[in-house]
């Protein structure tokens, strides 16, 4: 019998979430219960190196549980966002995009906790880069108690005005729960239009940004 660490087809996931905890306490149970998923999967994380909040749930619960857990923050959030001792190996950056693309360029894939502006953020730039073509990268919407039904009405609706395509519109995948967002990634293949297949995530050497620094423990 096959243990079920085997089976995943990702390496690691990319987290995006909010840095707060939000006022349910199921928003903080479902980082928990992602993170230890991942571990059951052996899956390692990637997040945006914050160690408060859902954030530090999710990357606590991974490291704690032995995968490694590698955070991307750029410097001017530091004092904001560290508190304590750093969650596995953080990279600090130059500003914002560069962390995201960082992010994307260490991850197999994507899956969006509930979360603000930053998480609305990130969440429609990775799916633009899966619509480019630029990667070929997973997005799950973790959509805890209904969470994302408003903005899962938005974009069928764009679908339904001609703003989104078919295919574009299958980029996200939509669950519940952990257990059933992970099946659905699993078996999912994007239909991604390749409009732009020469890009890569290189952008940042190419326009000469800093050279990125790390911190570990």
């Amino acid at each position: 019998m096959k243990s079920d660490i085997m089976v995943s087809k990702f390496k690691r996931i990319c987290v995006f979430c909010g840095s707060s905890q939000g006022k349910k306490s199921n928003y903080q149970d479902a980082a928990i219960e992602l993170g230890k998923k991942l571990i059951s999967r052996n899956i390692d994380l990637v997040f945006g190196g914050v160690s408060i909040d859902l954030m530090g749930l999710v990357s606590q619960a991974v490291h704690d549980g032995g995968r490694h857990v590698f955070g991307v923050i750029p410097k001017t959030l530091m004092h904001r966002e560290l508190t304590g001792e750093t969650i596995g190996k953080v990279k600090v950056v130059a500003h914002m995009h560069q962390r995201k693309t960082e992010m994307a360029r260490h991850s197999d894939a994507f899956i969006v906790l509930p979360g603000g502006y930053g998480t609305l953020d990130e969440l429609p730039e990775v799916i633009s880069w899966a619509q480019l073509g630029i990667h070929g990268k997973l997005v799950g919407l973790l959509n805890v108690d209904g969470y994302y039904n408003s903005l899962l009405s938005f974009i069928d609706k764009a679908v339904r005005e001609g703003f989104i395509s078919l295919n574009a519109r299958q980029i996200i995948a939509s669950a519940p729960t952990t257990t059933e967002l992970v099946k659905k990634l699993e078996k999912y293949v994007p239909c991604h239009e390749r409009v732009a297949s020469k890009l890569n995530w290189d952008t940042e050497q190419q326009l000469g940004y800093p050279q990125a620094q790390e911190i570990a423990r």
